[in-house]
């Protein structure tokens, strides 16, 4: 944002326009006699166009805008950045993405349950400004993407760049969640919660679902559990990322609806079901709504005054308005 400080000098831009008509038509005639005189044709004279005019005329123009430059840094020209400084901490939140090949289904839109869980966790994670954020994707396997923290464009950046059957072909839900719990115990935010996307069954790995969600529950984090995609069947398409080939077919299999719920009310979270691209939206606003924090923020100004730059600039164009008069036409303003 941009202030004046002193305002008021900006009046002295009225003067400008007297001044300009005092040195170019008053002081000029002054000491001359001007002669009108026409062609017999009646076209008056005009003096050619030459180098040395261009460059008089380059001059003025310099001297012109040195003084406004001038009157506007005696106004004072500020800019000024407010900054919010969090004096409490939010909640740690981490964000659990089942990147197994059912994502790849095109029964939620705009693209397939991946792409419409990516696009609606990155505005979730845009509007969390103070909760540290992180990510676990999990199919065959369960990987960290980034722990907790408060950078969230690095959030975004790795929601980005997951990608389908990155970690195998399996769903192991309760290696996530133990996962994601390890790296919410112990942590200093207001409250720990989880956030679980998935649209399969546990069928990997070595802890289940609900001995990871009783351990969570013991630690006081949360889990929320979104079941993602439709009933019955749903066409997939996908690109396996070894040898490259496109797969097509239908997915028949779903959720558990009772597993997702159960893992839900063991660490006293909400489970949700999303069967299209809105109603995704509208179950991370309701967690948007569940989980707040106090939140305690200080606005701070920071203010970098401009007048510096105008000067020098004002500076630069009357040293060139004097080389140009002096140097180049040799003639007096």
């Amino acid at each position: 944002m941009w202030v004046l400080d002193r305002p008021v000098y900006l009046l002295l831009l009225l003067i400008l326009p007297v001044l300009m008509y005092v040195r170019h038509f008053w002081y000029r005639r002054g000491s001359r006699i001007i002669f009108p005189f026409t062609f017999c044709g009646g076209e008056g004279f005009r003096a050619p166009l030459t180098g040395r005019v261009v460059l008089l005329r380059i001059s003025h123009l310099c001297f012109w805008v040195a003084l406004v430059l001038l009157v506007i840094a005696l106004a004072g020209p500020t800019r000024t950045v407010r900054e919010r400084i969090f004096l409490t901490r939010g909640l740690d939140i981490m964000l659990v993405l089942d990147v197994s090949p059912t994502m790849a289904a095109r029964d939620v839109q705009p693209v397939n349950r991946l792409e419409a869980a990516r696009a609606v966790a990155r505005r979730f994670v845009e509007h969390r400004e103070n909760d540290q954020i992180g990510l676990v994707a999990f199919s065959l396997e369960a990987a960290l993407r980034v722990p907790p923290t408060l950078n969230h464009d690095l959030v975004i950046s790795s929601l980005e760049e997951v990608s389908l059957m990155e970690y195998g072909d399996g769903t192991a839900i309760g290696m996530a969640l133990a996962l994601a719990s390890l790296h919410l115990h112990g942590s200093d935010g207001q409250e720990q919660v989880i956030i679980l996307l998935t649209d399969g069954v546990n069928n990997a790995g070595e802890i289940s679902p609900e001995a990871a969600a009783e351990v969570a529950g013991r630690s006081g984090i949360r889990i929320h559990t979104i079941g993602v995609g439709s009933e019955g069947e749903a066409e997939i398409e996908f690109r396996h990322p070894e040898d490259g080939r496109t797969y097509r077919g239908t997915v028949r299999e779903g959720y558990d609806p009772e597993s997702l719920r159960r893992i839900a009310e063991l660490t006293g979270g909400r489970f949700f079901s999303a069967a299209s691209g809105g109603s995704l939206e509208a179950v991370f606003n309701a967690i948007g709504t569940v989980e707040t924090s106090e939140r305690r923020v200080r606005v701070q100004v920071h203010r970098h005054p401009q007048h510096q730059q105008l000067l020098l600039l004002a500076l630069i164009l009357l040293v060139l308005d004097l080389v140009l008069r002096r140097l180049l036409i040799g003639s007096a303003p």
